[in-house]
């Protein structure tokens, strides 16, 4: 028997090898149990999440002996044929090379005839977005009332292209990209298989490189395998792909956290000097920061693939950090990301954007500011600010009074000395004026004068124990002149 790829191989048979995908899963098992079965499906989703998988099972469970049935067996020769695309009653076209209206009407022929040996005849057409107008209206009449013993699967990963009247006309199940950690599972699962030795870290690189598509995860496997033989390490899948490691991305992120400039030029350098992919750098930092965010909103949550020792690191680090601080990171780097994709030099807006995420972390925001204010502590207030970050204004010191010179007749004074050393006491020292808080006029007048003009006197001990006048001195260690 000729050789078979990872992807081919290891291929779901049953609904219970579809993994990561339980929410349509649950669905199809549910409306078969429940003979609840519709006339047209469409599933949606990234490359490699089992679109295709998906609709051979579904095929199988409606086709198979005594089915429509959940619990068919794989091996039965109904559902070989089905699996490997040569049954009579299923047929599988692929929308890209068979688009034309002539194409589908020729298709759509056959839907009269009764099933060869099976319950339904099924249609499955593969990149359905693919197919001219002309051929999705041709479609539209036999989609909305096909005969009883037809079924249609449609499958795609640019819905937005269906027509909205094929949409309406179907059941929709959006596949989700595979989450990383379940696709590492399965590689160790294959490695051992395979008896193939596959370190753990290897495994996560390669399931953050597929990008939540387990048949890219795989296929690089089988290109690892074929590489470096029966022993696979993180070092491997990091020089062939070209991946960056957890501990470049920890250094990178713990000089930004740390607030090393140095550090950040270096490791950003010496990614560069390598010819690595500096955008999948930045996605790699940003999923971190996330990760962190996450991490102190719920502490069961993941720790991204890094070893303990690093995200402990990592935790450390970001400890006094409030989660709103490390959006603003994130908000920055996701600027950064855009320009990147367009821009000749990659590694500038990677270093610009690092350094300016340093100061995201020492400005003092808005809500610093009202939280300082809320404190009656001085010390409590100069603590609540980033450290590194420009201190909160001192308290002004109180302006010097002027002294009275004693002079005499033979004194040398420059005329304007003169004037001052002249002047009535009252000219060098004003008395401060004071405000009438009962006063409706803007206004500042002197208490005795204001006193005079108003008809009722002034309540000063209702006003000098008010609750906010009182909060008011404490906070900015205020006094009243009275």
């Amino acid at each position: 028997m000729s050789y078979q790829v990872f992807a081919r191989k290891y291929r779901p048979r049953t609904f219970a090898d579809v993994l990561g995908q339980d929410h349509v899963v649950q669905t199809l098992h549910n409306a078969i149990e429940q003979d609840r079965l519709a006339h047209a499906y469409l599933f949606v989703g990234p490359r490699g999440t089992g679109k295709t998988s998906t609709s051979r099972i579904f095929s199988k469970a409606l086709n198979c002996p005594n089915g429509p049935s959940v619990e068919f067996d794989p091996d039965d020769p109904i559902c070989i044929e089905i699996a490997e695309g040569r049954s009579l009653d299923v047929l599988e076209i692929d929308g890209a090379s068979n688009n034309k209206v002539d194409e589908v009407r020729s298709l759509l022929e056959t839907v009269g005839f009764a099933p060869a040996s099976s319950r339904f005849r099924i249609i499955y057409i593969d990149e359905v977005h693919m197919l001219t107008t002309g051929a999705f209206n041709a479609l539209l009449k036999t989609l909305e009332e096909p005969p009883a013993h037809v079924k249609f699967i449609f499958a795609t990963t640019e819905p937005n292209k269906i027509l909205p009247t094929i949409i309406s006309r179907c059941q929709r199940f959006d596949l989700r990209p595979i989450p990383t950690d379940i696709i590492a599972s399965h590689l160790q699962h294959i490695a051992t298989e395979e008896s193939v030795k596959l370190d753990d870290a290897a495994a996560w690189a390669i399931a953050k490189g597929a990008d939540g598509g387990m048949r890219d995860a795989q296929s690089m496997l089988d290109q690892l395998v074929a590489f470096c033989g029966n022993e696979i390490t993180e070092t491997n899948v990091l020089d062939i792909f070209g991946f960056t490691s957890r501990e470049t991305v920890a250094a990178l992120l713990l000089g930004i956290l740390q607030k090393e400039p140095a550090r950040i030029l270096a490791v950003i350098y010496e990614q560069f000097e390598k010819g690595k992919d500096l955008g999948q750098l930045l996605a790699e930092v940003v999923g971190a920061i996330r990760a962190l965010v996450v991490a102190k909103l719920d502490p069961d949550a993941g720790r991204e693939g890094f070893p303990e020792a690093l995200w402990s690191d990592l935790s450390t680090a970001a400890e006094t950090l409030k989660p709103e601080r490390l959006l603003a990171v994130i908000d920055t780097f996701s600027e950064a990301e855009s320009r990147m994709k367009w821009a000749s030099n990659k590694r500038l807006h990677l270093e610009i954007a690092s350094l300016k995420a340093i100061q995201n972390l020492n400005e003092i925001r808005l809500t610093d500011v009202i939280s300082a204010i809320g404190k009656a502590d001085p010390g409590e207030i100069a603590n609540s600010f980033p450290k590194g970050s420009a201190a909160p204004p001192a308290e002004p010191k109180p302006h010097p009074t002027p002294e009275k010179k004693t002079v005499t007749k033979d004194s040398k004074l420059d005329p304007i000395d003169r004037l001052i050393a002249d002047a009535p006491e009252d000219a060098v020292e004003p008395e401060p004026i004071q405000l009438n808080p009962d006063s409706k006029n803007p206004k500042q007048k002197p208490i005795d004068q204001a006193k005079a003009e108003e008809n009722n006197p002034l309540d000063a001990d209702e006003f000098h124990n008010d609750p906010l006048i009182v909060e008011a001195l404490k906070v900015f260690k205020g006094r009243l002149i009275s």
